[in-house]
This record gives structure tokens, C-alpha cells and sequence, in this order.
């Protein structure tokens, strides 16, 4: 017997709050990362974060009025946004 697998995560379902951004995948899975992973989103407006997209066929999230892109897999794989150096 062989059972078929398709082991991408795709995003099917985003939310975002004041503490978490929340990803329902479409095999069931739900992923919340706390908001402080992404400095932009912590940094935007409620407004800001309301308005994305899902994109790459599932594969990720796009927040275009702060250009700000997070995937599945970093997600899952517990990669946050690394905030910019500033240089003195």
C-alpha cells in the first residue's frame, strides 16, 4: 500500500492580532508565530495588517503597504524577520 503525501505547507487562512499572526494551512495545520517575529507588523497600524494577500499559491503572505513577505515554511521552520542594522 502507498500513501501520497504533499508535504508543502500552503496558507489557506491568515490572521493577525496585537500579539500573533496566525496561519491556517490547508492540511489542518494552524501556525502562530508571535507578532514581535515580523518588526514591520509589530510597527504597523491595525489597518496595515489587516490588508494582505496570500501569495505563491498558498506558499506565503504579503502585507504590500509595508512590504512585508513571510512564508509558510519560515514559519514553520521558526525563522523570524531580522530587523535592519542601523549604522552610527
Amino acid at each position: 500500500m502507498s500513501i501520497a503525501v504533499n508535504a508543502e505547507a500552503r496558507i489557506a487562512k491568515v490572521s493577525v492580532d496585537a500579539e500573533a499572526i496566525t496561519v491556517h494551512l490547508a492540511d489542518g495545520r494552524v501556525v502562530s508565530v508571535p507578532l514581535a517575529w515580523s518588526w514591520r507588523l509589530s510597527d504597523a497600524t491595525p489597518e496595515q495588517r489587516s490588508n494582505f494577500e496570500i501569495i505563491g499559491n498558498g506558499h506565503g503572505v504579503r502585507w504590500p503597504d509595508i512590504d512585508e513577505d513571510l512564508s509558510a515554511a519560515g514559519m514553520l521552520t521558526g525563522v523570524p524577520a531580522r530587523h535592519p542594522r542601523v549604522n552610527a
